[in-house]
């Protein structure tokens, strides 16, 4: 068996961590309200798609075409950008 050990601050950072980063953009006041966005857009799609696949088409169609719109207010109201 093997043993696993936990990794200390001085570590680089996971895979995991730099693609999280690489979405949510550097750690700071802005990053909870892009990780946010992404789940209520996240929330959305899956919605859309169970809505979908129980026979609710056109429910799942109108709740489908929030996923850009939430994404475009995200992109509104947090942007990762510095400020120009």
């Amino acid at each position: 068996m093997s043993e696993t050990t936990l990794k200390g601050p001085e570590s680089p950072p996971g895979a995991l961590a730099l693609a999280v980063e690489s979405v949510l953009g550097p750690p700071g006041p802005g990053a909870r309200a892009r990780a946010l966005v992404l789940a209520a857009a996240f929330i959305s799609f899956v919605l859309s798609v169970s809505l979908w696949f129980a026979g609710n088409r056109e429910e799942g169609l109108f709740v489908g075409i929030w996923v850009p719109s939430i994404l475009a207010f995200g992109a509104l109201v947090a942007p990762r950008g510095p400020a120009s």
